[in-house]
């Protein structure tokens, strides 16, 4: 792929006759190559549409993922902001594409198997399924500008046709056919670029419009998931091989080279910068309306939300004894100071009512503020609160006071617990808490919002912290709060939201609302920390990446009578499989040889120039770089655009990033992160297919090929139940229908 500008010397020696035979008709090579890639492309594109949209709109109910995403198309309709984990353009894409098509955002997407009954969805199905059956023909077409072999192309491209797994994936309401469409978008722009290239095109339009349609490309992929970075890395990666080797072509001056550097990085560094800001932009301009996603965000943040709380917000600018308040973690995503009913239960500290950080807003966050050493002050009397003070917090609604002591907190057993404590605001001394102003001084008043604060606990010196911890399902799966000895913990900072008092003047806090760049790098945070901290739900079916090569378990998309099934076709990923074992094994066999061969030309060369008469070696000749001394010396193999081998061996990167960084993640995964790397892996195939085959007579090529597309697509039938739908017996049953299809006992269909 990373192909050479260099321009050898012709070589004045005529080939053989029957060199000078294939060369005297290239026109005709040429139109008879183009007819055939025409008649196979428009065969990708009606067998590709032709399984995609078969039964597209059904089953007629929520399927899977389909909750999250659609839901989320529906806020974007209703302008609501909300929080997720993934960058937005996939998500504006769903909502866009619902709204041209009729949908009006009012349907909840609650949970899978709701039927949609009127609700038009068939637009947003129709999208997801049209982008994700565009991958097939931009396979097909970059594993031909690799190999320049119809075969290998079309293997290529009906390895990604005939995967129920691939059909699956593409036909619902889902972020992955999205983010495949672009994905590929950037391999097959990135191979156009390098054809380019070596073929002398650089700045022209044709260049030009390729370089640009890769950088929006890349730009699409990581604004739909943040996995976009591997394409990012590959294209990168790709980039830099092919200025090496133009920096290294002598017969061009080194400002070609400037030239190539300048042109790659406005085209595939600045425009996707600048079309990822502008997606976030658009995203944060649509999504104006507060949302159940505002807690996730700073207080800050929120104030330009409308209908939140602080959005053009008039509330006490100080604090005081008196205030109903909310305290919200100061850390990113940090949730509100929270309690309920609920006690922590035996084995988990004092059974005393839990105290949480929750991200949503409700009554049970709000919290009074005491004096430490009387009950009640008199109505009429106002005292600020102060840097330094001893305060007590009672729980509005329960009427207990926040309180900790020294049994161990439930999931961080370093720390200790906190703990709900006291009757009708009536505790101990364990109730009581200094309130710190972070680099506060002496008598400085506490702000609502500004003021970063710390509750140091008074008997047992330790800050009131949110560990980040999930607490198990009897806390509700809410942050742990605990209290921490190390009071240097910098998830030890809160700050006052909300703030009642009737005492205090109001004032508006528009002027603390941030700009766009502010909340632009605040939603990137809380992102990467919501992705970090994702976990697996109880009992959700999750998976190892080990798991995924050899299609051990699939996800159910549909549970009910009418079933789907997401596994891949066993055929196509096992085979798959040998496939890149036999590249490893050719492409170290081959390196091997190279060598080899590469010691016995310096040895002839040796040979050839001790054998030379002073004569002709002071002679200003040069090389004959056809002679076969010299051709071996001089030739690089990444040079040919059209080496199977070297077009393998980018295919086989593009898997390895997409494959192995999930070993060192230590999020929640799922099978369908493999989807990727299977695209990586099956263009793969074709190509070494391609290469392996080869050197064999026409015949015997044509005979393997048609086999291995016959045993796919038969493959293809047995399993596309699996896609389409399944009714009746499970497979386990003998008399299922699918019984003979369940391979592997792992398999749930």
């Amino acid at each position: 792929m990373a192909a050479s500008v260099v321009k050898t010397p012709k070589c004045p020696r005529r080939g053989s006759a029957k060199e000078q035979q294939s060369k005297a008709s290239p026109k005709s090579n040429n139109e008879s190559n183009n007819w055939h890639w025409w008649i196979l492309l428009a065969s990708v594109f009606l067998i590709t549409f032709a399984t995609r949209f078969y039964k597209v709109t059904e089953p007629d109910h929520i399927c899977w993922d389909e909750t999250h995403f659609g839901k989320m198309g529906s806020w974007y309709i209703n302008r609501t902001f909300f929080f997720d984990v993934h960058p937005p353009l996939g998500k504006m894409l769903i909502g866009l594409s619902g709204y041209l098509t009729g949908y009006n955002g009012t349907f909840p997407f609650e949970k899978p198997g709701d039927k949609y009954n009127e609700t038009a969805y068939q637009g947003m199905r129709y999208f997801c399924t049209t982008l994700g059956a565009l991958i097939m023909p931009m396979g097909f077409d970059t594993v031909y500008d690799l190999t320049r072999s119809h075969e290998a192309a079309l293997l290529s491209a009906a390895y990604l046709i005939f995967d129920v797994g691939l059909l699956t994936l593409n036909q619902y309401i889902l972020l992955d056919p999205i983010l495949l469409f672009f994905m590929m978008g950037s391999v097959w722009g990135m191979v156009k670029i390098s054809k380019a290239t070596a073929s002398g095109g650089s700045y022209s339009v044709r260049w030009w419009f390729w370089l640009f349609l890769t950088g929006t490309m890349l730009s699409c992929t990581i604004s739909v998931k943040f996995v976009g970075l591997f394409v990012v890395l590959l294209v990168g990666l790709h980039t830099a091989t092919e200025l090496w080797l133009i920096l290294g072509d002598l017969g061009q001056p080194i400002v070609e080279t400037l030239k190539q550097i300048a042109c790659r990085a406005i085209a595939l560094i600045l425009w996707p910068i600048l079309l990822y800001t502008l997606f976030f932009y658009i995203h944060l301009s649509v999504l104006n309306r507060s949302g159940n996603g505002d807690g996730f965000y700073s207080s800050a943040f929120q104030s330009r939300l409308i209908g939140n709380s602080l959005y053009n917000a008039s509330m006490p600018r100080d604090v005081a004894y008196g205030s109903v308040v909310t305290i919200k973690n100061h850390k990113t995503g940090g949730g509100y100071l929270h309690s309920h009913f609920h006690l922590y239960p035996k084995g988990s500290g004092a059974r005393q009512q839990q105290i949480t950080t929750y991200t949503h807003k409700d009554d049970n966050n709000k919290w009074v503020i005491k004096p430490h050493n009387k009950q009640r002050l008199p109505k009429d009397k106002l005292q600020l609160l102060r840097h330094g003070d001893l305060v007590r917090l009672e729980h509005l609604v329960t009427k207990r006071n926040l309180h900790s002591h020294s049994e161990p907190a439930p999931m961080t057993k370093k720390h200790l617990q906190v703990t709900g404590y006291g009757e009708s605001g009536v505790g101990d001394a364990n109730d009581v808490w200094r309130v710190l102003i972070v680099g506060g001084k002496v008598n400085e008043t506490v702000h609502t919002v500004t003021s970063r604060l710390m509750l140091i606990h008074y008997l047992q010196n330790c800050a009131l912290t949110s560990s980040g911890k999930q607490l198990p399902k009897w806390g509700f799966e809410q942050q742990e709060v605990s209290c921490n000895l190390n009071v240097r913990d910098k998830y030890a900072h809160w700050n006052v939201e909300d703030n009642e008092h009737k005492l205090l003047p109001s004032v508006s806090f528009s002027v603390y609302a941030p700009g766009f760049f502010a909340r632009f790098l605040e939603s990137h945070a809380v992102m990467l920390q919501g992705n970090a901290g994702l976990k697996p739900k109880e009992g959700e079916v999750t998976s190892r990446p080990w798991q995924w090569p050899i299609n051990y378990r699939g996800q159910f998309f549909s549970g009910s009578s009418y079933r789907i099934y997401l596994l891949g076709n066993p055929v196509i990923w096992w085979s798959n499989l040998v496939f890149l074992a036999l590249f490893v094994a050719v492409f170290l066999g081959n390196a091997i040889l190279e060598q080899r061969r590469a010691g016995q030309a310096r040895a002839l060369a040796r040979s050839h120039a001790d054998s030379e008469d002073s004569e002709h070696s002071t002679t200003d000749e040069p090389l004959c770089t056809c002679c076969p001394v010299e051709q071996q010396l001089l030739r690089r193999p990444w040079e040919d655009h059209s080496d199977p081998l070297r077009a393998a061996a980018w295919l086989f990167v593009g898997w390895l990033l997409h494959y192995l960084p999930f070993w060192a993640m230590g999020r929640v995964l799922y099978f369908h992160h493999y989807f990727p790397a299977l695209i990586f892996n099956s263009l793969l195939t074709g190509v070494m297919f391609h290469h392996i085959i080869q050197s064999l007579p026409r015949w015997i090529q044509h005979v393997l090929l048609g086999g291995l597309l016959s045993l796919i697509a038969y493959s293809f039938a047995l399993f596309s139940p699996l896609a389409y739908g399944m009714s009746g017996p499970l497979a386990n049953e003998p008399n299922s229908t699918m019984h003979s299809l369940k391979w592997l006992s792992t398999w749930e269909f």
